[in-house]
């Protein structure tokens, strides 16, 4: 049963704690981002950039924690497989 907690974090090269930090941090701003695009739909002044500015955000944030795990043989194949390592 633990295997199913900690499977995931392992192959991208993290514990379970920071797995649990840095997904529910990225999918806390990835609400806000998506909250700002909705309100921006409505009054098209606000929030001119703030959706598309989060999504680079992510998007950079996502790379670089790639670059910092070391590349093992579970990571590079968890990689591949679900294309965002989240």
């Amino acid at each position: 049963m633990l295997h199913l907690f900690t499977a995931h974090p392992h192959s991208v090269g993290e514990s379970y704690g920071e797995h649990f930090c840095f997904a529910s941090r990225f999918g806390l701003r990835m609400l806000a981002g998506g909250l700002a695009a909705v309100v921006h739909g409505l009054p098209p002044f606000l929030f001119e950039t703030t959706g598309s500015r989060t999504i680079l955000a992510l998007h950079d944030e996502i790379r670089r924690s790639k670059q910092r795990h070391v590349k093992t043989p579970e990571f590079v194949a968890a990689s591949h497989s679900s294309g965002s390592g989240i």
